[in-house]
């Protein structure tokens, strides 16, 4: 398959990259600058939200397009920030059904990067994909808009898969390494109150749940990117604590993490209970189920 990505040279993206060429696809990844990057080992450049681009051109004939661009959400949230968080995820996508709009061969699906932050916040619901928000709060806003954008690629045709992302795992990424810090220097404890959820995915997973819903026609709509364990915030750190044999004993409360981390200590001290009932449905089997092997094979 030929697969357009957003993105691309994002995280999450360079992961995904690596796993559909090696899969034996073909990516052309979508960027603002050309400068400095060429083609190589299926991999192509292709320009885009630019005035001179016009990246229908080289795009024609593409079976699927996945839509990760945005604004990152690390960051104290000020009000421009999440501004930029919100805007540049509609701009992206909107872009996104522009270029479908021209082509004259139309991809089959468009797979649009989302987040578990769609639910809003409890710690007492269990979430599956066809489940109401809870509590609102800043991310179930940007989410809902974002898919609500994307949803639009329906109209020309296309499967649309919504990707709502957990809590993502890896070595050198994301929040790990921020949550593994404490615990190197010997100060690692209960973040928040400790009874928040933390619905979590392996990176490793997470890319072969896209690959799985790239090649599944069976699969559209929300789907939840996490694994079919969650776990307490107490207990997941505990669990560091276990795979890397540090204690665990100094409580960060929850004043503390807003103090430090502002709006954003949410992703933290709030959470959500979210299970991946249609990966289980259509027959995903998680490499990573448990959280004590996934942080063994990251960390330990």
């Amino acid at each position: 398959m030929k697969i357009a990505i957003t993105g691309g040279s994002g995280f999450i993206g360079q992961k995904l990259t690596s796993k559909l060429t090696s899969a034996g696809h073909e990516v052309l990844i979508l960027t603002r600058n050309l400068e400095g990057k060429q083609a190589k080992d299926h991999v192509s450049y292709v320009k885009w939200m630019s005035q001179d681009a016009t990246p229908e051109v080289e795009l024609e004939g593409i079976d699927a397009i996945v839509n990760l661009a945005g604004e990152s959400i690390m960051g104290r949230w000020t009000k421009e920030k999440k501004e930029k968080i919100l805007n540049s995820r509609i701009e992206a996508t909107e872009a996104v059904l522009s270029i479908i709009q021209k082509l004259k061969q139309k991809p089959t699906v468009l797979l649009n990067a989302s987040a578990i932050g769609y639910y809003g916040i409890s710690c007492s619901k269990d979430f599956v994909e066809g489940s109401e928000p809870d509590e609102p709060n800043f991310l179930s806003e940007v989410t809902q808009k974002w898919e609500a954008c994307a949803q639009k690629a329906e109209e020309f045709g296309l499967r649309v898969v919504f990707g709502r992302i957990g809590i993502v795992l890896d070595s050198k990424e994301g929040a790990l390494p921020l949550m593994v810090l404490p615990y190197k220097l010997f100060a690692g404890g209960t973040l928040g109150t400790g009874k928040q959820w933390m619905s979590w995915i392996h990176i490793d997973d997470l890319v072969s749940l896209y690959q799985f819903a790239i090649e599944n026609n069976d699969v559209h709509g929300p789907l939840n990117i996490t694994a079919p364990n969650p776990m307490q915030m107490i207990e997941f750190g505990k669990t560091i604590s276990s795979v890397i044999h540090k204690p665990h004993w100094l409580p960060a409360p929850r004043f503390a993490m807003t103090t430090l981390l502002g709006e954003m200590s949410t992703l933290i001290v709030d959470g959500q209970k979210v299970f991946p009932r249609k990966a289980k449905d259509h027959g995903y089997t998680f490499t990573y189920s448990e959280l004590k092997p996934a942080l063994t094979d990251l960390i330990g």
